[in-house]
């Protein structure tokens, strides 16, 4: 076994916080403005342009995005919206609070993400949230073909996904709704926030006021001078609106994006070429087309690597290096359970993949030696502890 070394600790995610970000927060605590106001209306303008939508709204989570952007579709009580299994649980419990029956689809255990004809197997639908696993492009045209669904239908899940492209789209403006997410580990990091993107005026006025109670007229417009202080509440709402200091962070985060996803996509290529002659080491899945925004390197530890998945992820750790796992097939948990029976033998790809995956460090701000030593100690595992 390899002898014990004092090397710094790697950490499984860093959010990269840039000067500019640090400066308008500042700007906007000084303001006196906190809450919604004239910098998200720029966040969500600099946004869509992003991404190549006509509209941007900003909420307080994907999560959120997620219901409300189900809401608007105005489907029946009950509706079935098929999602992956392999997905976080926030997604389906969107699904849930949206007053919607969720419908779980089984995957592929290699590209960790549901295909046609799982769809298809899983019957029928009223709509669906697919997910672009890690940043891979999921396949959403055929997807929607294969449900028998307009793209209108469908609600994308890119809390992943920002910099993916599907063929040659970018995601965020190919499906009814598109949602993002801003947690501290995505790939456009704010702490806490989500967006809803999208070319339907209808789906865009209504998640403006679904996000702040139903209501006609935020507080910057109620309290700006000259503003009028009435407002009526013509629709059901809730409380999900973004606030003036994440969209400042968020406005001048963006502007290192593209920077950002270039250097992770040079260390997903490093990852590769150091993992590549590890036997039992399975490298993730890469699109054919389109682009991956390299959200996640998730790599599969295969029988004959010699050690379990979970023995891997202990001795990393115990050499200072943290992993993670995405995700818990949703089928496994005890609430999901009893809202939609238990998943015995009906999600084989997903109960395979769960498993052997292990998700790797994999951030900006991670440097070259740091992966190679995290390769390193991957295949001395594999030589040692088999």
């Amino acid at each position: 076994m390899r002898p014990s070394v004092q090397a710094k600790p790697i950490a499984f995610a860093r959010p990269d916080v840039c000067d500019e970000a640090r400066a308008a927060a500042a700007r906007v605590l000084e303001s006196g403005w906190l809450t919604t106001g004239p910098e998200v209306q720029r966040f969500q303008e600099e946004f869509a342009a992003a991404v190549g939508a006509p509209h941007a709204v900003a909420v307080s989570s994907c999560t959120a995005a997620i219901e409300i952007a189900l809401r608007a579709l105005r489907l029946r009580p009950g509706a079935r919206v098929a999602t992956p299994t392999m997905t976080f649980c926030g997604a389906v419990n969107a699904i849930v609070h949206a007053g919607l029956r969720p419908v779980l689809v089984d995957v592929d255990p290699r590209s960790l993400m549901t295909s046609p004809d799982l769809v298809e197997a899983a019957g029928p639908v009223d709509a669906m949230l697919p997910l672009h696993f890690g940043g891979d492009p999921a396949q959403v045209e055929a997807l929607a073909l294969a449900a028998g669904l307009p793209l209108s239908r469908l609600v994308e899940d890119a809390a992943h996904a920002l910099g993916t492209r599907v063929g040659d789209r970018d995601v965020g403006a190919i499906s009814g709704a598109t949602c993002f997410s801003f947690y501290a580990t995505k790939n456009l990091p704010i702490g806490e926030g989500g967006m809803i993107t999208t070319a339907d005026d209808r789906m865009a006025e209504f998640s403006g006021r679904a996000s702040l109670h139903g209501m006609s007229h935020d507080a910057w417009r109620r309290y700006a001078p000259g503003a009028r202080w009435r407002y009526s509440v013509e629709m059901e709402g809730l409380k999900a609106n973004m606030t003036d200091l994440q969209a400042a962070i968020g406005r001048a985060q963006l502007r290192h994006l593209d920077a950002w996803q270039r250097r992770r996509a040079d260390l997903a290529d490093r990852y590769d070429r150091g993992l590549a002659g590890v036997p039992g080491i399975g490298l993730p899945h890469r699109p054919a087309r389109g682009r991956h925004a390299w959200h996640l390197y998730v790599v599969r530890v295969e029988p004959q690597f010699g050690v379990t998945r979970d023995a891997l992820i202990d001795t990393l750790a115990e050499r200072g290096i943290s992993c993670s796992v995405h995700f818990i097939p949703v089928h496994r948990h005890p609430y999901f359970q009893s809202l939609l029976g238990p998943g015995d033998g009906r999600f084989p790809g997903a109960d395979l993949a769960f498993e052997r995956i292990v998700s790797l460090p994999l951030y900006p701000g991670l440097r070259d030696d740091e992966v190679d030593r995290v390769c390193e100690e991957i295949a001395d595992i594999g030589t040692s502890l088999r």
